[in-house]
């Protein structure tokens, strides 16, 4: 058009390959590192980037359309990651700036490349086989045991993001996100297994789509939609349910 000439190309990524969780070769940051690694290192209950976008998607996007579902810019979603990992003092200020899609976006990117994911490899099967129990008491024990099961880290956080997503539910009349909404967001994001995981329970990516990614949006579903779930009372329930099984 015009004597100008427009030329482009197409990378194919394999599904495959987009869905890898790659642990990250430095451990200095917080993106690919172990969840229990940075929280040793912070000396928190749960990391600062996660309470960090929770706060200030509850100060300033939880009455946003869309909020979780709709896509931040990338640009601002890498470079809010790049401060995070370098642990940059003007973390607070750039949050304040940012477009809140991409502070959601962040905290989403964040659990994706988590190097396994959050509710862990070990306990997948058991959370895949938990949530397809048709007796409501059966599923109701073995959901909470496998929370009792998670290493600390994981279960602080996870009970800490459960929480925050309710209250963003909460204004589903505003910002349209219903509890299915955001399992469907979310469940994925917490519970496909690492690559190495995958191949032992997945005979071929279709299923990644069909099958596998409804009973993680099931299993996120199922806890969101569970009364108040205490750290401190699941614990005290771990000796009497060990000994009463």
């Amino acid at each position: 058009m015009n004597g100008i000439k427009v030329e482009f190309s197409m990378k194919f990524t394999s599904r495959d390959m987009s869905l890898k969780r790659t642990p990250s070769k430095k451990q200095t940051g917080v993106f690919g590192v172990k969840i229990s690694v940075v929280t040793k290192r912070e000396r928190s209950k749960v990391p600062y980037i996660v309470r960090q976008c929770v706060e200030e998607v509850e100060k300033r996007g939880i009455e946003e359309v869309g909020i979780y579902r709709i896509s931040g810019v990338a640009t601002d979603i890498q470079a809010l990651k790049a401060v995070f990992d370098a642990n940059n003092k003007d973390i607070l200020l750039m949050l304040s700036d940012m477009d809140i899609n991409a502070i959601a976006g962040t905290l989403k990117l964040y659990f994706r490349e988590l190097p396994e994911p959050l509710l862990t490899d070990r306990l997948y099967p058991a959370f895949m086989e938990g949530i397809a129990l048709s007796d409501p008491a059966a599923k109701e024990n073995c959901m909470m045991h496998l929370l009792r099961s998670l290493p600390d880290p994981n279960l602080i956080t996870f009970l800490f993001l459960l929480e925050h997503l309710k209250r963003v539910a909460e204004k589903e009349p505003i910002n349209k996100m219903s509890l299915h909404n955001l399992a469907t967001v979310f469940g994925p994001t917490l519970l496909r297994p690492s690559e190495v995981e995958s191949k032992a329970h997945l005979t071929s990516a279709a299923d990644i789509w069909s099958h596998d990614v409804m009973a993680q949006v099931q299993v996120l579903l199922y806890y969101l939609q569970h009364p108040p779930i205490s750290f401190a009372e699941l614990k005290r329930n771990t000796l009497y349910f060990s000994t009463d099984v």
